[in-house]
């Protein structure tokens, strides 16, 4: 059954405004980053300024995000889970047409309406098959980056294209495209970073607020990066990948010092929240060589275990937030709205015009992270998928977190293990196996007792599974088909002087040919049946025997 959500505008409960100027915004956004890779965690590698950033804000203990890419970005700019936008299987690869519908209000769009003005650097993977899915016409005011969801960090090529891209409004109300071959050669981290650091200049004799989307493409595959950058870990990492890998955290480190020094030059910092996480945890399973680590979190990206779902995250506002360490449940969806109540100063300053989008998944969190009061939020969708994951789960994929608990239906990975982060001999052996997912499997863990999900203890508590198993049933009856189309051979970018550009117009139907048709594809419909007529005891389960 398919439920599709409707219109309705948003009402913004009033509470206390952060200030009375609206503050500017900056959300950066890491990719495959885990949780043991930045310093703030506890982690190996040097991030002296995130660990800054982190240590003045307040840290977020629980902050969730999608098992990969697509899907978090997707929810970040609506509001809402990806089962609501088409985005719960897989992520867009090159060539495919499809995108954030654009009946989707995002978060530009949104601060636009309170004279916000809204920038996109980096990553966007949220179509780009016409102009109208890419980011200036979604309400950013210009865009520096690439389309796709990964490329050479020098070269900007992907799968034969290029793809580094300037995109903006002349004055007169005229859409440019610049594709930029002439940064061919030159590390993106650093051009992405540089590129902040002239934005922000330019905003010191600006009186409106701004929004800039950061999204760095560190540390996503493939592993590339300066030699100098390297050099800094010439004796506290040995393993060349290894060594590679942790200097590509700290050229996003670096950059994002670069970015706070450029607030500060500007007297800005004082009345902007800088927002950091990842879109997934760190890329641990199926790999020939481990660079990246989750632990003590269980799983990694495409799971939905603890390690692919909970992001390293914090938020800093200078003096504005006193430090703390919030376990408040937060989900990625959260931004949009808490975002709109910032800019709205808390539902205190009308927009210029109505704002009207679908029913959000997201709720405002600005009390629970800057005054510690308890959040509306008891729970999250972390995903529902009945369909296999190349390179993941073979098997359904459903979870939900409620209060203290979490149920996984089918198949919470790969990965499955716990992955210490390389070289580290205090850690246990790390388990680096491609763990092969049991059909039929139900997964019931204790969040607050046994965050590394370790004691599975679905068997002690059939209530429970019962309880949460009947709030993913309603969850999957407001789902709309998945949005995952077969490559377009139009694509290719040799019709393009090997440069990837939108292929379609607007409007253009998208061949039956190139429709995936994944609810056609066997269900493991045992997900949709009555909880009561499962087999005693419900579930297979796994015993380890131990106690919570």
């Amino acid at each position: 059954m398919i439920c599709f959500v409707v219109l309705c505008a948003l009402s913004i409960v009033q509470s206390a405004a952060f200030d009375e100027r609206q503050p500017n915004i900056i959300y950066i956004l890491s990719d495959d980053l885990g949780h043991a890779d930045v310093g703030f965690t506890g982690g190996r590698i040097k991030t002296p300024n995130l660990d800054k950033l982190a240590k003045e804000g307040v840290l977020l203990k629980q902050h969730y995000v999608q098992p990969i890419c697509s899907p978090t970005r997707s929810a970040l700019m609506s509001g809402r889970y990806p089962i609501h936008t088409g985005f719960q299987h897989s992520v867009i690869h090159p060539g495919e047409p499809w995108g954030l519908h654009l009946d989707e209000t995002i978060i530009p769009q949104i601060l636009k309406e309170y004279n916000y003005s809204t920038h996109a650097v980096g990553k966007w993977h949220l179509g780009m098959h016409t102009w109208s899915y890419t980011p200036a016409h979604r309400g950013f005011d210009d865009f520096f980056g690439y389309y796709l969801g990964s490329q050479d960090y020098n070269t900007h090529i992907r799968g034969g294209g290029y793809d580094l891209r300037d995109d903006y409004w002349t004055k007169k109300g005229k859409f440019v495209d610049d594709v930029r071959y002439d940064l061919k050669g030159q590390y993106s981290t650093e051009l992405y970073t540089q590129r902040m650091v002239d934005l922000i200049s330019d905003k010191k004799a600006q009186k409106n607020p701004f929004f800039i989307y950061m999204a760095y493409q560190n540390v996503h595959a493939p592993h590339m990066v300066p030699q100098r950058y390297i050099d800094q870990y010439s004796t506290h990492i040995k393993d060349g990948q290894e060594k590679t890998f942790a200097a590509m955290v700290s050229a996003m480190d670096e950059g994002i010092g670069n970015i706070t020094a450029a607030l500060e030059a500007a007297g800005l910092a004082d009345n902007t929240v800088i927002v950091f996480s990842s879109d997934n945890g760190a890329n641990v399973g199926c790999v020939s060589h481990v660079t990246a680590s989750n632990y003590p979190y269980r799983g990694g990206k495409r799971s939905i275990y603890e390690g692919g779902i909970r992001s390293p995250s914090f938020v800093w506002a200078g003096s504005r937030l006193a430090p703390a360490t919030s376990n408040a449940l937060i989900h990625v969806a959260d931004w949009l709205p808490t975002f709109w109540g910032l800019a709205s100063l808390q539902g205190t300053m009308k927009p210029n015009n109505p704002i009207k989008t679908k029913s959000l998944d997201g709720v405002n969190q600005w009390q629970t992270i800057s005054e510690n009061k308890a959040s509306e939020r008891t729970e999250i969708l972390l995903n529902i998928d009945p369909y296999p994951l190349s390179n993941g789960h073979k098997v359904p994929n459903y979870g939900i977190r409620w209060k203290e608990w979490k149920l996984i239906l089918g198949s919470g990975g790969p990965p499955s293990g716990w992955y210490p982060a390389p070289r580290l001999n205090d850690l246990e052996t790390a388990d680096r196996t491609c763990h092969k997912p049991i059909a039929g499997l139900v997964e019931l863990y204790n969040i607050e007792l046994d965050p590394y999900e370790r004691r599975n203890v679905s068997d002690r508590y059939p209530h429970l599974v019962k309880k949460l198993t009947h709030k993913l049933m309603a969850y999957n009856a407001t789902a709309v088909p998945p949005g995952n189309m077969a490559t377009d051979p139009a694509s290719d970018p040799i019709h393009f002087n090997h440069t990837w550009m939108p292929w379609m117009e607007d409007g253009e139907e998208v061949g039956e040919n190139l429709r995936k048709n994944l609810w056609e594809m066997e269900e493991y419909n045992w997900v949709q049946m009555e909880v009561e007529e499962l087999p005693d005891p419900c579930y297979q389960v796994v015993n380890n025997g131990v106690d919570l």
